[in-house]
């Protein structure tokens, strides 16, 4: 699998998220070679993040950005630690609030758990980030849905095109650790 280009702000944001809840603990469950290895291996748990129906959802008049057509899905390395991800990036012209709200439906429909500030956002009733967590124990796998800013995008060498100022840039992206250990969203 080929390294994910531009992951400077996502590898941020992954792992104070991680280092907020103390639960990376390394490349231990999956086979020694893989720890060793970090994404050697990583493959099929590659394609299960990619088969999630909420990364191909979207609210109607929702565009795909020039650029950005593709799903992209694989698996990186940053200080020792390997993460897995599959993401999509869409533009949406209306109000950023029929975002958050589709995604919470879409996320809860596919069995995802909102964060505390999910949750929080929720009764507000604001357009947020989101973030959710799915697996066994709840916490295996990060959906979470975030609107794009210039920083985001400079940060990732991404070259926004005209499609971003007919609306608001956001990204669908499910992310776990290499070796399948616990992780959950910051707040």
């Amino acid at each position: 699998m080929a390294p994910r280009k531009g992951t400077g702000w996502y590898a941020a944001v992954l792992l104070t998220a991680v280092s907020a809840t103390g639960a990376l603990t390394g490349c231990q469950t999956l086979a020694d070679a893989a720890s060793a290895s970090g994404c050697e291996g990583t493959e099929s748990r590659v394609d299960e993040l990619k088969s999630h129906g909420v990364l191909d959802s979207r609210p109607q008049g929702t565009i795909v950005p020039q650029g950005f057509e593709d799903l992209e899905a694989g698996c990186w390395e940053d200080s020792g630690e390997a993460w897995l991800y599959a993401e999509r990036t869409y533009v949406f012209p209306g109000d950023k609030a029929d975002v958050t709200h589709h995604y919470r439906a879409a996320a809860e429909r596919e069995g995802w758990k909102p964060s505390r500030a999910t949750r929080q956002s929720s009764k507000e009733d604001q357009p947020a980030s989101l973030c959710f967590t799915l697996g066994k124990a709840d916490d295996a796998a990060m959906l979470d849905v975030y609107f794009l800013t210039e920083e985001i995008l400079d940060a990732e060498e991404s070259k926004p095109g005209p499609e971003f100022s007919s609306g608001a840039g956001y990204r669908v992206a499910i992310a776990s650790t290499a070796d399948g250990s616990a992780t959950s969203c910051s707040a």
